[in-house]
């Protein structure tokens, strides 16, 4: 399944920036494995978007529990499951490229 997770800040920005490397580590650690298709801030500054590839509900929950953003209580969660049966044949494509990490 693909789910479609919100970050919202719930902490000074401050708090976000002390932690912001290993949250990035964790994000290369899970593109690398496939879990995670794309990942970045939103504008303005408020949170950032995950696109999320995980066989299930219990598997995306226990992967969000292990980031830093998570342990450290600096983020709120809005989660958006979908089963895409449309798609640009670029998008079928990235759910097997090699991740750019940037």
């Amino acid at each position: 399944m693909l789910y479609v997770v919100t970050l919202t800040y719930i902490r000074p920005m401050d708090d976000i920036k002390a932690h912001l490397d290993t949250h990035r580590e964790w994000l290369a650690e899970h593109l690398k494995a496939g879990t995670i298709i794309a990942a970045g801030p939103m504008e303005p500054a408020l949170g950032g978007i995950v696109l999320a590839h995980c066989a299930s509900r219990e598997e995306l929950d226990a992967m969000l529990k292990s980031d830093s953003f998570h342990k450290q209580n600096l983020v709120e969660y809005d989660i958006r499951c979908f089963k895409p049966v449309l798609g640009a044949e670029a998008f079928a494509e990235a759910l097997t490229l090699k991740p750019n990490l940037i």
